[in-house]
């Protein structure tokens, strides 16, 4: 469909639905499955450093292609492009010939099942609440921030490639659940700075590398890592579904707010937002720890006997 959209004309609504509609099911249909892959050829305990290290392989991949795409400014070069793109991403699938550590025979489980766990519904609501305020902020972002709303994009691109790295490792060195809360809890300050200093240009970039940062430690857990851990043997293609599901469906909603959006209304959407973003913490309060509390403590007691011979060779 990539390669048929450089040939079609785009000026007919049914075709562009029906394009959408396939792309669609494309992305649905092959990106869970390919996370799912993913998971299956990591171990929980290096699955967050190696998630960082995918996504952002991915983010600089897309940028080094994007930004040619724009300044050529061409749809039909641009499909042609992905398209190739596409092509030999499919031919580096077949050709991969990797070995899948996790034991083969996993168990078939059903989306119900999945919504009723605990521990999934724990992690689920924060990152709903998440992806709603994001994607409802976006359009008063852009209100407020006006020129500056696309070079902050792009810049937060690059540096939420550098901190997903930085996420990947803490994930893997302190646990998902405290990269999970650092990043709402950097998320609600850069709101509630912007609700107070919206107007003042120095409080934009503040923003724009809290927001990269908070980013990082996200990509790193909800888009990699997480939902694998949480399968654990189970099949993990619908784990990974119900987990993008939420980001998917809120990206509609700057479609829905930017018609009622305001300059007068900055203020108290972000102050929103931030509240919103701190009482999201709370059910990851609650939320288990996915990475094995027994590889933690053997890094801080590793840690612990590093710092004690350091000691003893000072004083010896």
């Amino acid at each position: 469909m990539t390669a048929l959209s450089a040939t079609i004309a785009h000026n007919s609504t049914p075709v562009n639905m029906g394009l959408s509609l396939l792309l669609g099911i494309s992305i649905g249909a092959g990106l869970p499955s390919s996370l799912a892959l993913f998971a299956d050829s990591t171990f929980v305990e290096n699955r967050g450093t190696y998630g960082g290290i995918t996504y952002a392989a991915v983010g600089f991949t897309a940028l080094a292609i994007g930004l040619p795409i724009d300044i050529l400014n061409n749809t039909v070069v641009a499909f042609a492009i992905l398209a190739v793109w596409r092509a030999c991403g499919l031919g580096a699938f077949f050709l991969w010939r990797g070995r899948i550590e996790n034991p083969p025979q996993q168990k078939q489980v059903a989306y119900s099942s999945i919504l009723r766990r605990r521990d999934v519904a724990l992690y689920l609501i924060p990152w709903i609440m998440f992806s709603l305020v994001n994607f409802a902020e976006a359009p008063i972002l852009k209100g407020v921030l006006g020129g500056f709303y696309d070079f902050a994009g792009l810049v937060e691109v690059a540096l939420s490639g550098i901190f997903v790295l930085l996420g990947g490792f803490l994930a893997d060195l302190t646990g998902r659940k405290r990269v999970v809360i650092t990043g709402f809890i950097v998320l609600g300050v850069e709101y509630a700075m912007l609700s107070i200093l919206s107007g003042v240009p120095i409080s934009w970039y503040v923003y724009t590398v809290l927001d990269s940062f908070a980013w990082g430690m996200f990509a790193s857990v909800f888009f990699m890592t997480l939902w694998g851990d949480l399968a654990e043997n189970n099949q993990k293609d619908k784990y990974y579904a119900v987990g993008g599901l939420p980001y998917l469906f809120a990206g509609l909603l700057p479609i829905v707010v930017e018609p009622f959006v305001g300059a007068n209304q900055a203020v108290t959407a972000f102050s929103l937002a931030s509240f919103f973003l701190f009482v999201a913490v709370l059910p990851l309060m609650y939320a288990p720890e996915t990475l094995p509390e027994k590889r933690i403590r053997e890094r801080e007691l590793k840690e612990y006997v590093e710092r004690a011979k350091k000691t003893k060779e000072k004083y010896a």
